[in-house]
């Protein structure tokens, strides 16, 4: 581990306590209790469909990423590796599941390095265009002021917003960066230069052709479909607290949680997406323990769920297994 890796994750780690610390400091566990008490497990189950279809739509979205390279992928060969990478993710520092998408499972799913990498870096657009998009209309229709929960104006939200879509339907505008950057590190480092160069051309090719045609079309909807499910795992977590005054402020968390986990934490994003969450909860009304108690409730749903079904995956497809497999899809 390097002195930039140790300092990052002690900067996420310090961060992590001391957002759970301004969470801690206004409730106390007798409150919490009560905040969950008379939970409906029928809201919990539902709210758990509603996360199994939003990743179902995030594994087919990825498939119609991968399918150019390997057309004859189907929905279950990108499930395990998109879960197995998000396990990774919630209890692995330093985004270590998005390293083992791009590079462990290449022999399973018959495509490069380079290409997954785009995929990933689209996704990572496209989900961050959807929640800005969501946190827009839950702020119009809630009638509160964007500044107050994102930082910025609602016009850097929106400057952001059209550059991500540059960025997704016109891939050409950052290629001679992209190129340069790769040509760079080759004066540097020959041998690995060349390599990155290699992917850096895979990965334009394929952000390249994600742009044309229905092609980003059918991506963005499938985007949306996920992150509206997503939203609904929020919902109706709001709707099992009998407690909860205000369910339907669960589509403020969905996006002010969300971003939050931009910010440097733990794996699992404990403490950051909590404290946002909860503040989103209490402005639209509902006191400070049942907002605790959905801030654990909703974490637990989204972040259970993926970390058994992807961990059961890894521990069944070891990557070092996989990366020697040559399975044909």
């Amino acid at each position: 581990m390097t002195v930039k890796q140790i300092l990052r994750l002690a900067t996420g780690i310090i961060l992590a306590i001391f957002f759970t610390w301004l969470i801690a400091r206004q409730i106390n566990l007798e409150e919490i209790k009560r905040a969950f008490s008379g939970t409906s497990t029928t809201w919990v189950i539902i709210g758990l469909a509603a996360f199994s279809v939003g990743y179902a739509c995030r594994i087919e979205r990825w498939r119609l990423m991968l399918k150019r390279d390997n057309f004859s992928l189907n929905w279950s060969h990108c499930a395990g590796p998109l879960l197995g990478s998000f396990a990774a993710n919630n209890v692995l520092p330093f985004r270590a599941g998005d390293v083992l998408r791009a590079f462990a499972f290449n022999g399973r799913l018959g495509v490069s390095s380079g290409v997954v990498v785009a995929t990933l870096f689209v996704e990572r657009l496209l989900d961050l265009l959807m929640v800005l998009v969501l946190l827009g209309v839950a702020l119009a229709i809630f009638g509160l002021d964007v500044s107050g929960f994102a930082g910025v104006g609602s016009a850097t939200l929106i400057f952001i917003a059209i550059g991500i879509l540059l960025l997704l339907l016109f891939p050409q505008l950052f290629a001679h960066v992209a190129i340069a950057s790769g040509k760079l590190v080759a004066l540097i480092a020959p041998q690995l230069g060349e390599k990155l160069l290699d992917e850096i051309n895979k990965s334009l090719v394929t952000l390249g052709h994600l742009s044309k045609g229905d092609t980003m079309i059918r991506l963005v909807a499938w985007s949306l479909a996920a992150w509206l499910a997503e939203g609904c795992v929020f919902w109706f977590a709001a709707l099992a607290l009998s407690s909860m005054e205000n369910p339907a402020a669960g589509w403020l968390a969905l996006p002010v949680g969300t971003l939050a986990t931009l910010i440097p934490s733990t794996p699992g994003y404990v403490g950051t997406f909590d404290y946002f969450t909860v503040r989103a909860m209490n402005a639209m009304g509902n006191n400070p323990a049942a907002s605790t108690a959905y801030a654990l409730l909703v974490h637990a749903l989204l972040w259970i769920p993926p970390t058994l079904i992807g961990g059961l995956y890894l521990l069944l497809h070891p990557t070092k297994k996989l990366n020697k497999s040559k399975v044909s899809c």
